[in-house]
C-alpha cells in the first residue's frame, strides 16, 4: 500500500520525537540536550520541518542548522552517539527508502559538522575547534 505524504510527514515526525526521547537518555546526548534545548515542543516542530524538507522537499525548513551547531559545547565523539541514535530513530520510524535517505543526509551532516566544527588536530591527535 502506497503511503499519503500526510503518512510519510506523520513518520517524520515520530522519527524526531524518537530521536529526543532517546537522545535525552543517552550518556553523552542527554547532558548536551538539556542544557541547549529549553523549549522542547519548538524545537521538536523545526526539527521535523528540516527532516520533511530533506525527504519531502516541502521548503517548509527556514534555518541554518551549521550555525546552531557552532554555539553547542560538546566533543566530536559526540556525533557517534548522535549517528547511533538517529539510525535507531530512523528505521524504526520510517519506511525502509526513507529511513536510508535519512541516514545517508544524516552521516553526510555529520561528517561536514565534524571538519567544520573541529576543523584542527590537537597535540593529542585529537578533533580540536582551536589550534594547538
Amino acid at each position: 500500500m502506497m503511503q499519503t505524504d500526510t503518512q510519510r510527514v506523520a513518520e517524520i515526525d515520530r522519527m524526531v520525537r524518537l530521536f529526543y526521547e532517546r537522545s535525552f537518555d543517552d550518556p553523552v546526548l542527554g547532558p548536551i540536550f538539556f542544557d541547549e534545548i529549553h523549549d522542547l515542543e519548538p524545537h521538536i516542530l523545526r526539527v521535523a520541518d528540516f527532516w520533511t524538507d530533506h525527504l519531502r522537499g516541502t521548503k517548509k525548513y527556514k534555518g541554518n542548522t551549521y550555525a546552531v551547531h557552532m554555539k553547542l559545547k560538546f566533543e566530536p565523539e559526540a556525533f557517534d552517539n548522535w549517528l547511533k541514535v538517529f539510525e535507531s530513530a530512523a528505521s524504526d520510524s520510517l519506511s525502509p527508502d526513507d529511513a536510508a535517505k535519512a541516514i545517508r543526509i544524516a552521516h553526510h551532516m555529520a561528517g561536514s559538522f565534524k571538519v567544520g566544527l573541529f576543523p584542527f588536530t590537537g597535540k593529542d591527535g585529537r578533533p580540536s575547534r582551536v589550534p594547538d
